[in-house]
């Protein structure tokens, strides 16, 4: 069996083993699993069963991660988005008042659109055009926001009364969160072996022995203690599959919804996938990401899955940064993390009694491994150094990935015109700033 994963996945070529990939997998989904509970608890604003998402997004999790485990080969877990759910619910279900059918009915088509870009781009010219230095500042910037998720995970940073971030100051959460931190922090230099998982082990039982049980329901807003299930046992809840109204959302004031799902998820699931492979160091002679057009293939299936099982779109996961740190070099880390959703399509109350604060610790310094690329960076091109920073640095700002990409890519096609370099500026460039500008005046009028 092992010496058969080990053909499949090239472990040898990759340099790893089982032992690592298997890791790296289970680091990774336990840095996501909280999507399992925290998205039914959003789409539940938008009218939907809150049992019926949490099957759709635990078969949405595992039969995307799983296909980019077999057919990308890449370390990268794929499952709803955390602020995907949002835009769905809040900006087009609540605010819009599109009945949710038709708003998975856009979802579909977007997933197939999605699809046929990454058909009609055999070549990937789009990611062999996106310029380095563009490249590192999405690496640098989902590194940033990562870490800022692992922060607020555990209230050491809070929301303050002015609008802005602030301490959150010293309480038990907070506490345990740092000694989590230090123990994690104390192997990953000692390069002991499993780090990241004997770190979130060591900091779930401190948690549970000072705190009591967490909420996963949200990484971002946590509310802290929460009642035990009282039974581990849920069956599935499958009536949400193909309830989505496929034709209704093809009528043409609906378009501009397809229009935003399409590129908001394009968007989210190039620069993840970019970021977490070049802070990885996941990429080939051309330093491009290696299998990338198949790992965008595969985001555009779960798109499409998203649709057809009745949940809010996929993408890329930044926390697959914390199985490629922890190792994760292949597909296997991507099949590892899909099969261990699996279970929860009857365990889900389970959930409860995890700490959102065990793996706060991995999402920080898996931030940290993630600014690497930051050392290529040439601070005396001005016309490069301030794309880059602003596609990092809006991230964490934000909230969103999609406001780094868009804003990198705009200000590095417009300072390469203003220093006369116009030439420079690949087709592929052009189209990504045509699209941002499009993509922002529809978020502008989603969110007016």
């Amino acid at each position: 069996m092992s010496t058969n994963l080990s053909q499949w996945f090239d472990l040898d070529n990759n340099g790893t083993d089982v032992r690592t990939e298997v890791l790296a997998g289970i680091t990774t989904f336990a840095a996501s699993m909280y999507i399992i509970t925290t998205n039914p608890t959003i789409l539940q604003k938008a009218g939907m069963p809150f049992s019926a998402v949490l099957t759709a997004t635990v078969l949405v999790s595992a039969l995307s991660s799983i296909t980019m485990g077999l057919y990308a080969r890449n370390p990268l877990l794929v499952a709803p988005g955390m602020s995907l759910n949002a835009l769905m619910a809040v900006s087009v279900v609540q605010t819009e008042g599109i009945p949710w059918r038709t708003a998975l009915g856009c979802i579909f088509w977007a997933g197939m659109i999605f699809s046929l870009l990454t058909l009609l781009d055999r070549k990937g010219r789009v990611l062999l055009e996106v310029p380095p230095m563009l490249r590192y500042g999405l690496a640098g910037g989902i590194g940033l926001f990562i870490a800022t998720i692992g922060f607020e995970a555990t209230g050491f940073i809070v929301p303050m009364e002015s609008g802005s971030l602030g301490w959150g100051k010293i309480s038990p959460p907070t506490l345990t969160f740092l000694a989590g931190l230090m123990i994690t922090s104390v192997l990953v230099v000692r390069k002991v072996k499993g780090s990241f998982i004997i770190g979130i082990a060591a900091t779930a039982l401190m948690a549970l022995i000072l705190n009591g049980p967490c909420s996963t329901s949200s990484m971002i807003t946590p509310t802290h203690v929460l009642q035990p299930a009282s039974s581990f046992l849920a069956w599935p809840d499958l009536s949400l599959v193909l309830q989505l109204d496929i034709y209704g959302a093809l009528s043409p004031h609906l378009w501009p919804v397809i229009f935003l799902f399409l590129f908001t998820c394009f968007f989210d699931s190039l620069s993840t996938c970019v970021g977490v492979c070049e802070a990885g160091n996941l990429i080939d002679e051309e330093r491009i990401p290696q299998n990338m057009q198949k790992s965008l293939r595969v985001n555009a299936l779960g798109v499409v899955l998203s649709g057809v099982l009745g949940t809010s779109p996929s993408t890329s996961y930044i926390e697959s940064a914390t199985g490629v740190e922890e190792g994760g070099r292949t597909g296997l880390a991507a099949l590892v993390s899909g099969l261990l959703f699996l279970p929860f399509i009857f365990l889900s109350p389970f959930l409860s009694l995890i700490p959102a604060v065990a793996t706060a610790p991995v999402l920080v310094l898996a931030g940290v491994f993630m600014l690497r690329p930051l050392r290529y960076v040439r601070w005396e091109r001005s016309e490069d150094a301030i794309p880059f920073f602003l596609a990092m640095f809006l991230m964490p700002l934000t909230y969103s990935i999609t406001q780094g990409i868009i804003w990198g890519c705009l200000s590095w096609v417009v300072l390469k015109i203003a220093n006369g370099k116009r030439s420079q500026v690949p087709k592929a460039m052009w189209a990504m700033a045509v699209l941002s500008l499009m993509l922002l005046l529809d978020m502008a009028y989603f969110t007016h």
